[in-house]
């Protein structure tokens, strides 16, 4: 670990001091982002710890400070979940409510029986991505083409039976909102979600923000989908301007890692800032028993995934660029993790590893 590096984790670590978050336990989880830094194999990243009232920060390799804007992929699923359930709040829609009620061509078959939270919690039968995925990012398709993808493809299973990951559903659930509201999503999750946390550096797409503001994305380790670093995806890879700018609300969010904190705590410590207590402690509950996967709405729920010493109530989720964002109630702790480089790599040498010693220190 270099001298700046020490000095910016001590000065991170003056803050906790009489709280639970050990120096030792965070110089230790920073030691192992700093190791792959100085390999060479990671090159942007930012630690971010809050216990209780003590919190640590870091900044490391060409993410300059922890102020760093990413590309936060997937974790933008919870985001968007947050969106529709102001409408939840407002009595516009109701989770047991059908789809096709808001999307009327979305009535095919075991369509009619899909319901708003089956959309959330990846028990809709839908596909992760659609088949002609990478033809549509390669010209560059609006989202309303993925929409109507999304509407006509099959069915994996029949909606409520099975599991199965599923970004389409997100965004199926994303046009149920624009159809409500008459709004962009982006605006509409900048107004109602990011100002009421004080997220003023999030946005969902670039908003505000120019492509060079944020971190790239080390997409020669990306999955196939994504591009996997071939230079002919190089116009709809993550660092593009095009996928930057589209705003997949099952992926296109970007912030800071203080930024996805505070919208973990807004489920810890529900303000009633964005939904009503009762809503925020709803979304993190489990709403799959017996299936193979513990989900809320639009929350992965632990402890599998996120720390070793998490507990059962702990939820957060993590995104293919590299991040990882959890909270557990039993501890009142966060960790948030945004990385550069593809959780087909990171999760295994930093995400995972850096969440176990996190949680091993509460």
């Amino acid at each position: 670990m270099n001298r700046r590096s020490i000095l910016t984790l001590l000065s991170g670590l003056a803050v906790t001091k009489s709280h639970s978050i050990t120096p030792d336990h965070m110089q230790a989880a920073a030691q192992i982002i700093q190791k792959q830094v100085d390999a060479g194999i990671l090159e942007s990243a930012v630690l971010h710890v809050r216990q209780g009232k003590g919190t640590f920060q870091q900044a490391f390799g060409k993410a300059g400070n922890a102020e760093a804007i990413f590309l936060l992929a997937s974790i933008t699923k919870t985001l968007t979940a947050a969106g529709v359930m102001v409408l939840a709040d407002r009595g516009d829609l109701r989770l047991t409510d059908p789809v096709m009620k808001f999307i009327p061509e979305f009535n095919d078959g075991e369509r009619k029986q899909i319901t708003i939270e089956q959309l959330l919690t990846h028990t809709s039968g839908l596909p992760d991505q659609l088949e002609n995925n990478t033809e549509l990012r390669s010209r560059h398709a609006p989202l309303s083409d993925f929409v109507q993808g999304a509407v006509r493809t099959p069915l994996l299973f029949t909606p409520g039976t099975k599991y199965h990951y599923q970004s389409m559903g997100i965004l199926l659930a994303a046009e149920v909102v624009e159809r409500i509201v008459k709004t962009p999503l982006p605006d509409f999750l900048a107004k109602e979600v990011f100002t009421p946390l004080g997220m003023t550096r999030s946005a969902l797409g670039l908003g505000r923000f120019k492509l060079q503001d944020t971190i790239r994305c080390q997409t020669e380790h990306a999955a196939p989908e994504s591009g996997a670093g071939d230079p002919q995806a190089a116009s709809w890879d993550w660092n593009s301007s095009y996928w930057r700018n589209l705003a997949a609300p099952w992926g296109g969010a970007h912030g800071t890692a203080a930024d996805v904190a505070r919208f973990l705590d807004a489920f810890m410590h529900p303000s009633g800032k964005v939904l009503r207590a009762e809503t925020a402690r709803l979304m993190v509950q489990n709403h799959t028993p017996g299936l193979t996967a513990r989900r809320g709405i639009g929350f992965a729920l632990g402890p599998e995934g996120f720390g070793k010493n998490c507990s059962q109530q702990s939820f957060g989720h993590s995104g293919s660029t590299g991040t990882i964002a959890w909270a557990d109630p039993a501890t009142d702790t966060t960790c948030v993790i945004l990385t550069s480089l593809p959780s087909r790599i990171s999760a295994q040498t930093i995400l995972h590893p850096v969440s176990d010693v996190v949680a091993a220190a509460i």
